[in-house]
């Protein structure tokens, strides 16, 4: 993870100090890591470095980034793997001689046996970190005569790993250096200043301009230049660039208290765009190329995964269809399983986490046909992919995924439709049916936010007081209880966990007692009353029990109930998309009643971009 920024700018064109604007660019970062933070800024003959262990205001009220002033500079908010967060171990990194520095995203696998060699040549590490090498690496060819960009590339070319970097060298101040190989990075291009960073948001507030670099890219950027080249090619960037539909407001809280609040809340603007942006060619393509498979596996990491679950139970249920969802990391599993005539739908926000990306090109080799479902135009899992589509969530700050979920649910729930009618599973009436449930989801979550949201800030002052809790349903439901209750863990830190309703009595009702939490997700489908069964089971232990109940089955639940969370009666096909909006909810506020902060849960990151 990791978020990097570099800028280089013609004097005065900034307006304010460049110290001031890195540290706005990082706070677009943060979700990518938060344990430590650092700016560097070149000078006359040096490099001038401010860093430390703590969060961007922390650290920038101790060292005064916005003090910094220059036209060429670069800053990095860190997610540690190579050393603990510290002081030293904060990024920028510096060679021996302090005129070259540089910032990192990924994991340098060779760094030991490098290291190794540079301490006999003299060199001195100042850090734990596997980034600190390429400064001296860097150092040492220019102590050869290397040109500065000779120098840079002599150092890459000496890596193994996954990285992302920004080096800037003092005799050359008004020029960064770059290189990608697996961890994202893009390209801004303003008028008269130049940016690169690990990801759109960061400089959106000055450009939409951008080039998302491939893999093995590296070049430089300079006030009024940008130049990439590839195994000593130079790239054609013309035909590279890109402009983002974004807006600087999309990327800010707009007055919400966080991200995760204004993102819940945008959902039905989300779906809307989502909806609005579906091209009828890439989901025909995408159909096709379903029905000729034997066999469709799914994957995903984290909330994908369980977008992936959700997309799972559609396509086998309704359908009929062999397929099989896997947590991205373990793809080992069926590797030999999959082969030419299989198709991998691969599910990623980012369209750069690198576990499903390590996956997407380990089946491809395998010969199946990949299908990306992304929110990332142009990222590397969209490109390395036969088809692709798009969600239109824009960009999603906080670490806890909602709105990039709910588009994700969207966009395969009307996949498995086209499906049902191309297959003649589903009648033309009942596709045309679905399809309108579909077009009226905005609506219909804007009316269960403002339902909801007063009755869910009450019960988090009493969830806030738990320990556990567990999220039960069936069918589909399952899924959507995996997901709320990873929402609950992830940011306030209380352990829940999620189980078919059916199995609870197998073993987890042991833990139930007086007034423990029990979440119900009641869906208007074939097991409501299955679904009673279970919340009397519940009853009897004296559990604390919420529901999440369609509203024409509130009678028949309510009695049994603590909180009854009136949900609209719909297809349940796309319930999902509407019944995770309390859910995430009741993280949000449960995570803010204990003082902590939802949008930086403790020892996560967005976009993980390491294995």
């Amino acid at each position: 993870m990791c978020g990097i920024i570099g800028i280089t700018s013609l004097p005065n064109n900034l307006r304010e100090p460049i110290g001031k604007v890195v540290r706005r660019c990082l706070e677009r970062l943060e979700y990518r890591g938060y344990d430590s933070v650092g700016i560097a800024v070149i000078k006359n003959n040096y490099i001038e470095v401010r860093k430390g262990k703590g969060k961007i205001s922390e650290v920038n009220s101790r060292l005064n980034f916005d003090g910094v002033d220059g036209t060429t500079a670069m800053g990095h908010t860190r997610w540690a793997t190579h050393g603990k967060p510290s002081d030293d171990n904060s990024h920028p990194h510096t060679d021996c001689s302090g005129t070259v520095a540089v910032i990192h995203n990924g994991i340098i696998s060779n760094f030991l046996e490098l290291k190794e060699e540079l301490i006999k040549k003299g060199h001195v590490f100042k850090s734990e970190t596997d980034t600190e090498i390429v400064a001296h690496l860097i150092e040492e060819y220019l102590k050869l005569g290397y040109r500065p960009f000779d120098a840079f590339k002599a150092a890459l070319s000496k890596l193994r790993g996954a990285y992302a970097f920004v080096v800037a060298i003092a005799q050359e101040p008004n020029r960064l250096y770059f290189a990608r190989n697996t961890s994202p990075l893009v390209i801004g291009i303003g008028n008269g200043t130049n940016f690169v960073a690990s990801d759109i948001p960061a400089f959106l507030e000055y450009t939409n301009t951008v080039i998302v670099l491939r893999d093995g890219e590296y070049g430089y950027i300079e006030p009024g230049k940008v130049y990439i080249e590839r195994n000593g090619v130079p790239i054609n960037i013309e035909e590279r660039i890109r402009l983002i539909s974004w807006t600087p407001e999309m990327a800010s809280k707009e007055g919400y208290p966080h991200f995760m609040l204004k993102e819940i809340h945008e959902q039905p603007l989300a779906i809307n765009s989502t909806l609005a942006g579906i091209e009828e060619g890439a989901f025909n393509k995408v159909v096709n190329a379903i029905l000729d498979s034997r066999k469709i596996l799914i994957i995903g990491a984290g909330t994908s995964y369980h977008a992936g679950l959700v997309g799972d139970y559609l396509l086998t249920s309704m359908l009929g269809l062999d397929t099989h969802t896997l947590i991205s990391s373990e793809y080992r599993k069926y590797l030999n399983a999959v082969n030419d005539g299989d198709t991998v739908i691969a599910i990623s926000q980012s369209g750069e986490t690198i576990d499903t990306l390590v996956a997407v090109r380990a089946f491809k080799e395998r010969g199946a046909k990949i299908i990306a479902i992304s929110n990332v135009i142009d990222s590397a899992i969209p490109r390395e992919s036969n088809y692709v589509l798009y969600t239109r969530a824009g960009p999603e700050i906080g670490v806890a995924a909602t709105k990039t979920f709910t588009t994700q649910l969207t966009v395969l729930t009307i996949l498995a439709l086209k499906i049902g009618v191309a297959t003649g599973k589903l009648t033309t009436n009942e596709y045309r049916s679905a399809m309108d449930m579909i077009g009226k989801i905005p609506g219909l979550l804007q009316n269960v936010i403002t339902k909801t949201e007063g009755k869910v800030k009450a019960l988090s002052e009493h969830m806030s007081k738990k320990q556990s809790a567990y999220y039960l349903g069936r069918g589909i439901g399952v899924p959507l209880s995996m997901e709320g209750a990873l929402k609950l863990k992830e940011i306030a830190y209380i352990h829940a966990e999620a189980y078919p309703a059916g199995e609870s009595k197998h073993g987890p009702i042991a833990l139930v007692e007086e007034n423990y939490p029990v979440v119900f997700s009641i869906l208007d489908d074939d097991n409501a009353d299955a679904m009673l069964g279970n919340v009397m089971e519940m009853k009897a232990r004296d559990a604390y029990i919420i529901g999440l109940v369609p509203d024409k089955y509130v009678g028949k639940f309510r009695e049994l109930l603590n909180v009854t969370l009136e949900m609209p009666s719909i297809d349940y096909r796309v319930a999902p998309v509407i019944y995770i909006v309390p859910m995430q909810l009741l993280a949000y506020y449960t995570a803010v009643a204990r003082g902590y902060d939802p949008d930086k849960p403790r020892n996560l990151a967005k976009t993980v971009t390491v294995e």
